[in-house]
């Protein structure tokens, strides 16, 4: 099992179509940015690699140039390390429901897979959850998402610092 694995695609998926209805965005081009925004998980920079890869099968299953540059763009922005910043209502959702899944119980749980993964220590999670998990919130673009994203934050706090005090405990 992967923390990027089908079950975080669908979440995202499900939650960018949920921010798009209700922020009045294109619909279609939210679904399919979600589905394909971790395509290229294993490459360096996989936002711009997954962007280019999406252009291709999207090209390939016989969607139109405009319809597949919004979905690009989409992809190459949700990164929170690519440096892109997302210009389009529906590039901000999918930033924001990837985000989304990597706060709350969801995120903990994410980043122990995560560290896992890499061989992290309790210690390293902790300092990824001060480098960038305790600060997603504040990167959030849609006002649904920013709501959303309140208790989830509240909660994560809570287990950091909950999981701090253990760790100094004797």
């Amino acid at each position: 099992m992967s923390s990027h694995d089908d079950g975080h695609v669908e979440r995202v998926k499900r939650w960018a179509v949920y921010i798009a209805k209700k922020e009045g965005a294109n619909v279609e081009v939210v679904r399919k940015a979600a589905e394909l925004h971790d395509i290229a998980r294993d490459k360096p920079n996989h936002a711009i690699e997954g962007a280019k890869m999406a252009r291709e099968i999207l090209r390939e299953q016989g969607y139109d140039d405009d319809f597949i540059a919004k979905v690009v763009h989409c992809i190459e922005a949700h990164s929170f390390s690519s440096g892109i910043e997302p210009k389009t209502l529906e590039a901000k959702i999918l930033s924001d429901a990837d985000k989304l899944d990597a706060i709350g119980a969801i995120g903990i749980a994410r980043a122990f897979m995560f560290s896992g993964e890499r061989g992290r220590s309790i210690e390293d999670t902790l300092r990824h959850f001060e480098e960038k998990l305790l600060r997603l919130k504040d990167f959030l673009h849609t006002e649904t998402a920013k709501k959303v994203a309140e208790e989830r934050h509240k909660f994560m706090i809570e287990f950091y610092e909950r999981l701090k005090r253990e760790l100094d405990e004797p």
